[in-house]
Parts: C-alpha cells; structure tokens; sequence
C-alpha cells in the first residue's frame, strides 16, 4: 500500500527573483549567437544550469573567461563591483540579472560602510550571493555564519553596529543573530525590512506547517541552493522527517510509508515539473492537495539593460528589418504573461 495522499505547499518553486533571471537568459540565448556566457551558474538549481548548458550558455567562475566582445550575464545572486566592472572592460554585451532583493542588501552595505558602522553580515561562507555582497565593502564587513554567531565579532565603537543578511537564510537563524546582536549592542541598526527574501519566508512558513500535518518532507531542490538547504533544516528544527531531492530519482523506498502523509515543497530555483515528478513517484493512494499558505504576486521586470536591447531590436523590426525569437513571444507581448517555465520549455523547442 502506497502513501496516503500528499500535501504540496503553496507558494514553492520559483520566486520572482528566478523567474526575471531565467527569462533574461533565454532572451540571450535567443538574441545572440552562441557562445553566452554568464558568470556563476543563473540559479542555483542542476536542472535549469543543464538546460542553458544544452543550447550553448557556458557558464564561468572568473569573468576574465569571457573573450572579448561577447555577451555576458551576472546571474541572480549579485556579483562584485571588480566583477561588474570587469565584465564591461571586456564584454559586447553585459545583462545584470541580480535580484533586486539582492541590490537592495548591497545597497545598504554601501550606506552603512560610508557612514562608518560595522557591518555584521549573516551568511554562508562562499555562497555567490555572500562574495558578491561582502566586496561591496570589505574593510567593514563581518561575515558571521549563523550557527557560529557573533562569537570573534569585535566593534570598533558599540554604537555603531548594522546588520544584514543573506537574503536566503532560514528564519529561525536570523533571528537567533538578530536577538544576540541587539542584547550585545543595544544600538544596533538593521534594516526598516527584513533582508531574508519573502519567497524565502513564505517557503519556510510553509514547511513548517507542512511539519505539523505530515509523516514525511520532501524538498525539492539542489545541494548548493541556500534557500532549499535552509527549507530542510527549517524542518528539521521542529522535529519533522525531511529530505532534500534533486529529483524523484533520488527518493528511497524505506521513506514512503504506507498510509502516510508526505508534504511536498521547492526551493526557490526549483522548476515544478520537478516536483510532479516527485508526486508521481510517490504514487499517493488519494492523490495530492494544495497546502496554500500565502499568495505571491511580486513580479520583477527584465533587467534595464536587456529592456533597451529588445526595444532597439523592436525598433528595426517595425521599421522593416527581420529578426527571429523561435519559440519566443512576441516583442511587444507583456513579460508578465511569459513565465519561467515557458522560457525553459522553449529552450527544447
């Protein structure tokens, strides 16, 4: 006897961060001839990483790899201002498809450095988003790993102290920093809101319902994904049975119990025909049913410098010139009603 039923969250799977980002890299793909290249992999996810590999993307870790008068794109995790101003040194063409959310951290890194705080930075050690967001301002930045805290963490002046995070931390790890810097500094200047990502938030509330009402969690998601590891260990923290898959490939037999309850959900990065894979190979006696526990409607639009390229390229079609986007919708078509998951799909067409 398979699993009872199972329970998928919603909201899962792609936030609005991942879907701008996807969505500008298969207009390159489509735009300019291969190779694209693009600095540090788009999302972190294996699935999405592979399907711009197959038509062409190469994806690099040192932007001194582009060769000269390619186009380039920083992916969504922000990158640094050596790497930002590299790109243009050397690249034709250079698409920023950094997450605004992350743009508003570096933002505020900047203000506080220039006026001389100590930035304590909750984040993981190598994670892209946190190299890009720490060389914003280096001699006043701390890295603090959230399950190591503030321990080492000197101020200069105790009145003078920031915090700030990675936008893809777990809840119950920020806070933890957050209650232990504001007893240590009572001073302490954060953000007017949240750095953590609200699609980062919302994921994690969900799990953490999903824990109350379930046998069994499945994350769907890959290793180096922040904000899939942090749904998991966000499970975790309230006693639930959770794991992390790649695929539906990687669920083992001794975890589907028969009569059981599985929650399903998808880190940020995780494309949903991923997860209905998963559904069908837990093979559920009753089915599936939504857990819907906030309503997502942020939307991101295609960053500025790819915004002017297509209505350039707009321009000569409509004055008689020629120009394809095979499997694309139109130009003038809103980018609201095209989403990532049609952009992925495209890619095979």
């Amino acid at each position: 006897m398979p699993p009872d039923k199972v329970l998928l969250a919603e909201p899962r799977g792609f936030c609005a961060g991942v879907e701008m980002a996807i969505k500008a890299l298969t207009w390159m793909v489509r735009v300019f001839d291969a190779p694209v290249y693009c600095y540090h992999e788009i999302v972190h996810n294996r699935f999405v990483v592979a399907s711009f590999e197959d038509v062409g993307v190469i994806f690099i870790d040192d932007i001194s790899e582009v060769p000269a008068g390619a186009p380039v794109m920083l992916s969504a995790h922000g990158s640094s201002p050596e790497v930002v101003a590299g790109a243009h040194a050397n690249a034709g063409v250079v698409i920023d498809a950094v997450c605004p959310l992350v743009t508003k951290v570096h933002h505020e890194v900047k203000r506080m450095a220039e006026r001389g705080y100590d930035i304590i930075y909750v984040g993981h050690e190598g994670h892209d988003e946190a190299i890009g967001t720490l060389a914003e301002a280096p001699d006043s930045i701390t890295l603090i790993e959230p399950e190591l805290g503030l321990d080492g963490f000197e101020a200069k002046d105790p009145t003078k102290v920031a915090l700030l995070a990675q936008t893809t931390l777990g809840m119950h790890e920020w806070q933890a920093v957050l209650i232990d810097s504001q007893r240590r500094f009572p001073d302490l200047t954060t953000a007017r809101k949240s750095d953590l990502c609200y699609a980062t938030t919302n994921r994690q509330e969900a799990v953490l319902q999903l824990a109350e009402l379930c046998d069994l969690i499945l994350v769907v998601g890959s290793e180096n994904s922040s904000n899939t590891r942090a749904l998991v260990r966000a499970a975790h923290e309230v006693g639930a049975i959770a794991h992390r898959v790649d695929s539906a490939d990687a669920i083992e037999d001794e975890w589907l119990q028969d009569g059981s309850v599985v929650g399903v959900t998808a880190g940020a990065s995780a494309p949903d025909h991923l997860v209905h894979a998963v559904i069908e190979r837990i093979a559920p006696e009753r089915g599936f049913e939504l857990l819907h526990t906030a309503t997502e409607g942020e939307y991101f639009p295609l960053p500025r410098q790819l915004r002017a390229f297509l209505n350039a390229l707009q321009a000569a079609v409509e004055m008689g010139y020629t120009a394809t986007a095979a499997g694309l919708p139109g130009l003038l078509q809103a980018d609201r009603d095209w989403t990532a998951t049609d952009a992925l799909g495209s890619l095979r067409s």
